[in-house]
């Protein structure tokens, strides 16, 4: 049974949610605290949502120690996390209707970041500049679609460093408990979806 959606305001302290600085082996800089994101818009002004449920945050946590493991030097930059209902539904509001519709989940049904249980994360190096992974974050078009990998790297427009990367971020995250989805190469779940929308509380 779904408990009650709890507040932003009220994320700190609370026993279910971890701040992103007391992850170890990441990095983060939330792209929607600042205007460097598809809305080109401060989308988290005056709220801090750089936090994750304890579940996603110690499966983080994983991801990163088997980055450090296997490729030392390299972290993961964590680009979104938390991310509440009432902004969802801001951003719900500027694309409905358009076709990056399909790159946010309707906040009827509810995002997974809603419920600190997803991330958007992309790679560092060890001089700590972001890999090239062919799209930019936000992207939104195929390019980005891990589903379409082969297809765009047969017709040239990603390139095979381009998906080694990506399959080091998917194997990284995997490690962690995470899983992708088909349309962009910088999101993952902690979890089964529907279990989470059922379950667990949503942020507000």
């Amino acid at each position: 049974m779904r408990h009650d959606a709890l507040r932003i305001e009220d994320i700190e302290g609370h026993p279910s949610f971890v701040r992103l600085d007391a992850i170890a082996g990441i990095v983060f800089d939330l792209r929607s605290a600042g205007s460097n994101n598809f809305d080109g818009r401060v989308l988290y002004r005056g709220i801090d949502c750089a936090w994750l449920r304890v579940e996603a945050a110690e499966g983080l946590a994983q991801a990163a120690a088997w980055l450090a493991r296997h490729h030392p030097g390299h972290r993961l930059l964590v680009l979104d996390a938390l991310r509440p209902q009432r902004v969802q539904e801001a951003i719900w509001a500027d694309v409905a209707g358009t076709p990056s519709a399909r790159y946010f989940a309707d906040p009827v049904r509810g995002s997974i970041h809603s419920f600190g249980m997803a991330v958007d994360v992309t790679l560092l190096d060890a001089r700590g500049r972001e890999f090239d992974m062919g799209s930019g974050f936000d992207e939104m078009n195929v390019k980005s679609h891990p589903a379409l990998e082969a297809e765009q790297l047969a017709a040239g427009a990603i390139t095979h460093a381009h998906v080694a990367a990506r399959e080091m971020l998917r194997g990284a995250m995997a490690a962690g408990g995470f899983a992708g989805i088909p349309t962009e190469w910088w999101h993952f779940n902690h979890g089964d979806p529907e279990r989470i929308r059922r379950e667990f509380p949503r942020v507000d």
